[in-house]
C-alpha cells in the first residue's frame, strides 16, 4: 500500500484499497475474471516462477482481491494478508497450515463454536489431538503445553463469555515453546486491538462481521506477521480452494471504509445498554468489558482501545425466560451473526454453540440461559424502548 502507507488509520480504510488501474476510478473497480493473459511465453514462464509480477488465475490471485489484502495487512500493522471465501475457511487454513498427524493445539473454551467442534470432530480423524481451556487464566495455558503443542490458539473477547485473555503474557509463555500463538480479533477489529502488536503470530477475522459490516456476505481474513507465515498460508489457501470472489471482495473493500465509525457507534451503544441491564430487575448478570464490575475491566483498558458493543447477560428466570425475550423483541433482530449495522440477538446454547455437548458449553461458561446481543448502530433510544418491553415481559 505504498500511496497511503504513512496516513492514519480512519484515512487507510477510506482510501487505502486503491489500486494502480488505467482510468482512474475512485474506487477500487471489480476485476471479475477467472484467468489473464500474459504478454508473451516469456512473461507466463516468469509470472508462474514468481520472478514478474501479474495475474494467473483468481483462485491464485486477483487485482481486487489483492486491494483488500493490502488494505487489511496496513489495518493490523501485518506483513501480508491472505483474505477467504469464509470466516471458517480462514480458519481451516491456518489448522492446515500448522498442524499434523499427532500435533497438539491449545485453544480457548469458550472460542466460537465452529472453530472447535472442526477440532473435536473432524481434525481429531487425522490424528490431532487437543485442549479447551479458560486462557484468561494464564497458568492454564502453561499446564496445557505439551511436547507436540504447535498452536496457541487464542479468541479475545471470547464468543460470547465476553473472558478476556492477556495476550502478551499468552504470547510469552507460547513462543517459550516455540509455538505459534493465533488470535481470532473477529470481535474487536483492528479499531479496537491489534494483536500482531501484542506479540502474536497470526490473527484471523471472521469479515462477515465487523470488517464488512453489512450481513450481506460471508469472508475470512488472515493476517501474519512475517513473509514466511503468510507463504505457508498463502499456498495452503491457493491448494484447498478456499479462495474469495472479486464481487466478494469488493463488497468487503466498500464495507471496510465505514468500519471505524461504525464501531465507535455501536460501542456508544452498547456501554449506554449494557449499564441499563446491570440494573434491570430481570438480569441476573451481565458480561461487558465496559463496565467496571467485569473481572477484567482493567485488562481491557490496557489492551483494548474500546470494550466493543458485544454484551452477554443471564437472565433470572433461565432458559423460560430467555424465549420469552427472544419472542417479544420487535427492533433487535433474533437472528446468529454480529457486527453489521442491525442490532441481533442470540440464545448460544441453542444456535451457534448448539453442536457443542453440553458438558463443554457449561465448562466455557455457556449456560442454557445465556444471551448474547450484537449492539447495531440504531438510535440507542429505540434500542433501549425495545429491550425494555421486552424484558417487562421477563419479570
Amino acid at each position: 500500500m505504498q500511496k497511503y502507507s504513512g496516513f492514519r488509520f480512519d484515512s487507510v480504510l477510506v482510501h487505502g484499497s486503491d489500486i494502480d488501474e488505467p482510468f482512474g476510478a475512485a474506487v477500487t473497480p471489480i476485476y471479475q475474471a477467472s484467468t489473464y493473459k500474459f504478454k508473451n511465453a516469456a512473461h507466463g514462464a516468469a509470472c508462474f516462477a514468481g520472478e514478474a509480477p501479474g495475474f494467473i488465475y483468481t483462485r491464485i490471485g486477483n487485482p481486487t482481491i489483492q486491494a483488500l489484502e493490502k488494505t487489511l495487512a496496513n489495518l493490523e500493522n501485518a506483513t501480508k494478508c491472505v483474505v477467504t471465501s469464509s470466516g471458517m475457511a480462514a480458519v481451516n487454513t491456518v489448522y492446515m497450515s500448522f498442524l499434523n498427524p499427532g500435533d497438539h493445539i491449545v485453544s480457548t473454551d469458550a472460542v466460537y463454536g465452529p472453530s472447535r467442534v472442526v477440532i473435536e470432530k473432524y481434525w481429531s480423524r487425522y490424528g490431532i489431538e487437543y485442549s479447551y481451556i479458560d486462557t484468561s487464566n494464564i497458568e492454564n495455558i502453561n499446564n496445557a503445553i505439551r511436547p507436540n503443542t504447535k498452536i496457541l490458539y487464542i479468541e479475545t473477547p471470547t464468543n460470547p463469555t465476553m473472558v478476556l485473555t492477556d495476550l502478551k503474557a499468552a504470547v510469552e509463555i507460547a513462543h517459550q515453546h516455540n509455538i505459534l500463538v493465533v488470535v481470532d480479533n473477529t470481535f474487536c477489529t483492528p479499531v479496537l486491538q491489534r494483536p500482531l502488536d501484542l506479540g502474536a503470530d497470526v490473527v484471523i477475522h471472521s469479515m462477515t462481521k465487523f470488517i464488512n459490516g453489512h450481513a450481506d456476505i460471508v469472508a475470512g481474513a488472515i493476517m501474519s506477521k512475517t513473509e514466511e507465515l503468510d507463504k505457508i498460508i498463502r499456498a495452503t489457501m491457493v491448494i484447498m480452494g478456499c479462495c474469495m470472489d472479486p464481487t466478494q471482495a469488493y463488497m468487503v473493500i466498500r464495507g471496510v471504509k465505514t468500519l471505524s465509525l461504525r464501531v465507535k457507534k455501536q460501542q456508544e451503544n452498547a456501554q449506554i445498554i449494557a449499564e441499563r441491564l446491570e440494573k434491570h430487575p430481570a438480569v441476573a448478570s451481565v458480561a461487558y468489558p465496559g463496565l467496571k464490575s467485569h473481572p477484567q475491566y482493567e485488562l481491557g483498558t490496557k489492551q483494548m482501545d474500546g470494550p466493543g458493543s458485544l454484551i452477554s447477560f443471564e437472565l433470572k428466570g433461565g432458559f423460560k425466560a430467555g424465549k420469552t425475550l427472544m419472542n417479544s423483541i420487535r427492533l433487535v433482530l433474533l437472528a446468529v451473526s454480529l457486527g453489521g449495522v442491525e442490532s441481533l440477538m442470540s440464545h448460544p446454547a441453542s444456535m451457534t454453540h448448539s453442536k457443542m455437548s453440553q458438558e463443554s458449553r457449561l465448562a466455557g461458561g455457556i449456560t442454557d440461559g445465556l444471551v448474547r446481543l450484537a449492539v447495531g448502530i440504531e438510535d440507542i433510544n429505540d434500542i433501549i424502548a425495545d429491550l425494555e418491553q421486552a424484558l417487562h415481559k421477563c419479570i
